[in-house]
């Protein structure tokens, strides 16, 4: 039987907005910003779903983006977060991004994890996740988050990753409408 290749392969938009200096992005506003840019323009070019990610590492300079593949890539796992710490690990050569503890990374993303990537963050070796868009905010336009507990913060806390929540929440919600009215595929 001949099984297909997974790769992770990132829009060639994407690609060209990568290339170039880049300088580190010291505040989480800006980090999602940028964040936000990417789940904008993933829905501009019909890329795929519209959420972003992004892993910073501890002074601010991107180590990977990430986006919602799932639709053009046909794969439920290539969610934004999920895509952002793959890539992050591929490029630091470590399943744990932490390097047992000695590192630490942020995953920024545009709405709240959904159970999936809820579940990879802790093995994924990341100390901080910013979240735009709430979990509601999602679920609203009608997407499935699956079952996550009522109180994933904090159980993400007694793990040692802090979590902030609705960083540019009206910005990041906006995205979602967006889709929505371009008729973006609700799954």
């Amino acid at each position: 039987m001949d099984m297909p290749e997974l790769k992770i392969r990132l829009p060639e938009w994407l690609l060209e907005k990568l290339s170039g200096d880049w300088m580190p992005l010291h505040h989480e506003e800006d980090q999602m910003r940028f964040v936000i840019s990417l789940a904008r323009e993933n829905v501009t070019q019909g890329s795929g779903g519209p959420f972003g990610a992004a892993v910073f590492d501890a002074e601010g300079h991107l180590v990977a983006p990430g986006l919602n593949l799932v639709t053009s890539a046909h794969c439920s796992i290539l969610h934004a977060e999920m895509v952002a710490m793959a890539l992050a690990q591929k490029r630091l050569g470590n399943h744990d991004l932490s390097d047992g503890g000695r590192l630490h990374h942020t995953l920024v993303t545009s709405a709240e994890p959904c159970a999936m990537c809820l579940g990879a963050i802790p093995w994924s070796g990341v100390s901080r996740v910013i979240c735009g868009a709430r979990d509601e905010d999602v679920r609203e336009i009608g997407f499935d988050e699956g079952a996550k507990p009522d109180h994933w913060t904090e159980t993400l806390t007694q793990r040692g990753i802090q979590v902030q929540r609705d960083v540019l929440r009206p910005e990041a919600t906006q995205i979602l409408q967006a889709y929505v009215e371009s008729g973006g595929a609700i799954y």
